[in-house]
């Protein structure tokens, strides 16, 4: 473990997801199909917490993440910290799909 805390560069970050996006469009076609919507969910606080083993896992929806993600997008001034969450969500279904 080091002792300095991560600094991801928000640039750098977009063209990784951008670089990473165009090569599941290029393998999966222009939209990704999930046969699974549920999914299991390790709650917040104990996601971090590598010294002891989640008690209590929660259940996620993929259709529920991405109906928040579809909302931003006709609201996008109502961002919050939190639609990286669901975003996350779908983008680790994709990750687990696509090869």
């Amino acid at each position: 473990m080091t002792s300095e805390p991560l600094q991801i560069p928000i640039d750098q970050l977009r063209r990784v997801v951008d670089a990473v996006l165009r090569h599941v469009e290029a393998s999966a076609g222009p939209t990704v199909t999930f046969n699974e919507d549920y999914f299991w969910s390790v709650p917040n606080d104990s996601l971090r917490d590598v010294f002891n083993e989640p008690g209590d896992l929660t259940i996620g929806q993929l259709s529920e993440s991405w109906q928040h993600l579809e909302g931003l997008l006709a609201h996008q001034d109502q961002a919050v910290g939190h639609h990286l969450v669901w975003l996350a969500d779908v983008i680790r279904a994709i990750g687990r799909d696509v090869p």
